[in-house]
């Protein structure tokens, strides 16, 4: 069960003209939902441990612990935390904000990217030469940051908003087109051809990016292949890494070794 909290918008260091960056942290429980809120400065999330799961705009994304999400000036988005979380917020200035201001985005984090989000967090007051230098260089890092398309549009009729959110909940669910339709009241016409006018995509392939961005998070907690396979609902751990290489261009084990020798 998610427990909502009163969410005071304003974070602890708000960006200025003359600070136009700065980091934040927060440690959240598992389950801890925050209601809908927009800020005047553009942030950039990035979960240290745990996943968060964003909704804005008509999408979602599922953020694991090494990527980051995106999220312009007055873009109302809510967040749900998935497992135990503790992340660092960079709120930044819309006139020093490094990526496009009309739309979330989920970024790769670079090694330096990190680094430097570490350090400002760290670091004393007293250093403010060395803070504007490391502002600059993290504002040309996140610029640079490849896009990720880890994005999940949400539907509004609530035949496929009740489907959609079971899935959230149980992403390993294997059932049919039919049978779903036979749940929430529609014909599976009518739910294929809702999936393709709202959704833009059919029903596998939005249930196949869902499993894809759970199992980036499940991975990035050092869970094995196999176990993701099945807690993702996958025949085999085979047809999983099949799927994994198709999307990330490596199987599992490679990308869970690149990020070992990152970290």
């Amino acid at each position: 069960m998610l427990t909502t909290l009163p969410f005071d918008p304003l974070p602890r260091r708000a960006p200025t003209a003359t600070e136009p960056l700065t980091v934040n942290l927060r440690r959240l429980p598992a389950d801890v939902h925050v209601p809908a809120h927009s800020h005047d400065w553009a942030q950039l999330a990035f979960p240290l441990r745990g996943a968060l799961r964003i909704a804005a705009a008509g999408m979602a994304w599922l953020v694991p612990a090494f990527r980051a999400v995106w999220i312009p000036p007055h873009i109302e988005h809510e967040v749900v935390m998935l497992g135990q979380v503790e992340t660092r917020t960079v709120n930044i200035t819309v006139d020093a904000a490094p990526l496009p201001l009309d739309a979330c985005s989920v970024v790769e984090v670079s090694d330096l990217m990190r680094a430097l989000i570490e350090a400002l967090s760290g670091l004393g007051e007293g250093e403010s030469l060395r803070r504007q230098q490391m502002i600059a260089l993290l504002l040309s890092e996140i610029g640079r940051a490849p896009p990720l398309s880890l994005g999940l549009p949400l539907p509004r009729d609530r035949r496929l908003q009740a489907l959609c959110g079971a899935l959230f909940d149980d992403p390993a669910d294997n059932r049919p087109l039919a049978d779903w339709a036979a749940r929430v009241g529609a014909s599976e016409r009518t739910l294929a051809r809702l999936f393709a006018d709202e959704l833009k995509m059919s029903f596998g392939a939005w249930r196949q990016q869902l499993r894809l961005a759970r199992a980036l998070d499940l991975i990035g907690r050092g869970r094995p292949s196999g176990e993701v396979a099945a807690e993702l609902g996958y025949a085999s751990p085979a047809a999983f890494s099949a799927m994994f290489k198709r999307a990330f261009g490596v199987p599992p084990g490679q990308f869970m070794r690149s990020r070992e020798r990152a970290g």
